[in-house]
């Protein structure tokens, strides 16, 4: 349903600064005036949906400010369900500030961040899942997050809510006779067999909130920390990795003291790559420092890729102490083996044991097949997810379709034990409710707040 909105915004809908084209996007209840304000010669009756070659002309002092194609989406068929009018120009800080300016000169606001789509939300044209995934397609830096997003916004994710709420509502439907008349043995739908619906239900929500954990990893990037002692190739294998020389590389141990992070793509899944001061023993306080800021990174990671040099001697060039000493570190973490300078150890008679990769940053021997594991043991689950099984990018996501399995969980759980189906019933309304704040029915303003503040100002 829509909601009543006073004013007409306006905002540069393109990034700024130089380039060819620059959009100017108005929507509101005033959007058709301002095309009589700014292209008197539509005034008469733009074509809807049409681009109209016009010249924008500064509504107080009637100066020409641009010459391009300006384009009239009557409401409720747009983008935000109300009257828009798009204008687009040539690029160029110059040109489109200057068009903005006639836009709100002509009657218009400038546009908050996110206010276009907190419309279209408040109108019906989308919904908040839809919303969140708008944003995650404009931030998301990698090509899973895109394919993700695009898929929730052509309501993959929403589709598949509505169906398990439909499912609650049938459920409910069939217990009302329970409820009407509990006095009766034979009812159409024995309690065994709605318990049932209810569990294979609670079973569906459950798989798909299992890899809810690493959506939110595809939308934040994985943190994958390379760890190990001084001179164990961790920063030539950062730089490889990265595709750039960002950690510098020396033979002096402890040259590294402070952790280096890169973003990259591998096999279009986002990792967050962190190169770390080598993990030792020492009593220089430098040294000490970038030692817990090491730690510090790996308390956090999605998975240590614990490195250990190979030209050195059997075993990697670790002493029984340093061996420990990493040990304790990285115990209870994610670990993945890598033994580096494959191209410096020789003949290496034995091969890589279980959950251990051998590679050569400077030939490049071993990388690929590196990067395969890294995803596999960070995005594993999502690269085996079905196709009809929607994933989760957002903890807010999570968070309602964990509740609403629990309710169902439980709904199931008391007929089971005998409850009253009128009380057990309220588990079911417990499960809808959750639903419904996934979708944006019932989340609060602030959930709102917090979500379109994060967009960009022409979204």
């Amino acid at each position: 349903m829509g909601v009543e909105l006073i004013d007409t915004i306006a905002a540069l809908a393109t990034p700024p600064g130089v380039g060819a084209i620059a959009i100017v996007r108005a929507s509101g209840p005033g959007a058709r005036g301002l095309i009589d304000r700014l292209a008197p010669e539509l005034a008469d009756a733009p074509e809807p949906r049409y681009a109209h070659l016009v010249t924008l002309v500064d509504p107080e002092s009637r100066v020409e400010v641009d010459r391009g194609l300006l384009t009239w989406f009557p409401g409720p068929d747009s983008f935000t369900g109300e009257d828009t009018v798009e204008f687009a120009g040539h690029g160029g800080e110059v040109a489109s500030r200057l068009v903005l300016r006639a836009f709100i000169a002509a009657g218009a606001r400038q546009a908050e961040p996110g206010e276009y789509t907190r419309r279209a939300l408040a109108n019906g044209k989308i919904d908040l899942v839809q919303a969140e995934a708008l944003g995650d397609l404009i931030e998301g830096n990698a090509e899973a997050v895109h394919g993700v997003a695009l898929r929730q916004l052509e309501r993959h994710l929403s589709d598949r809510v509505s169906a398990i709420r439909e499912t609650i509502l049938e459920i409910e439907a069939v217990l009302g006779h329970h409820i009407d008349f509990p006095e009766e043995d034979d009812a159409p739908v024995p309690v065994d067999e709605i318990a049932a619906r209810a569990e294979a239900l609670a079973a569906d929500l459950r798989r798909i909130v299992a890899a809810a954990p690493e959506g939110r990893r595809l939308r934040a990037g994985a943190v994958v920390v390379l760890a190990g002692r001084p001179n164990a190739g961790k920063s030539t294998l950062f730089n490889a990795l990265s595709g750039e020389e960002r950690a510098i590389v020396t033979e002096i141990s402890g040259t590294t003291r402070d952790a280096l992070e890169v973003d990259v793509s591998m096999d279009g899944y986002p990792v967050r790559l962190v190169d770390t001061a080598g993990l030792a023993e020492t009593l220089n306080r430098v040294e000490r420092l970038g030692i817990e800021v090491a730690e510090r990174f790996i308390e956090k990671a999605d998975l240590i890729l614990h490195c250990v040099a190979l030209d050195e001697e059997p075993g990697g060039g670790e002493t029984a102490e340093e061996a420990e000493a990493v040990e304790r570190t990285l115990s209870g973490r994610a670990v993945l083996r890598v033994e580096t300078k494959l191209d410096l150890a020789g003949e290496v008679r034995e091969g890589p044991g279980s959950g251990t990769v051998r590679v050569s940053a400077r030939t490049g021997e071993g990388l690929d097949r590196l990067r395969a594991d890294i995803v596999r043991r960070v995005f594993g689950r999502l690269q085996g997810l079905p196709s009809d099984v929607p994933v989760l990018l957002r903890e807010r996501q999570a968070r309602r379709l964990d509740e609403a399995c629990s309710a169902v969980d439980a709904f199931a759980r008391a007929l089971r034990e005998g409850v009253p189906a009128e009380f057990a019933a309220t588990h079911l309304k417990t499960a809808e409710s959750e639903l419904e704040g996934l979708v944006g029915l019932v989340e609060p303003e602030a959930v709102l707040d917090r979500l379109f503040a994060s967009f960009c100002v022409g979204k």
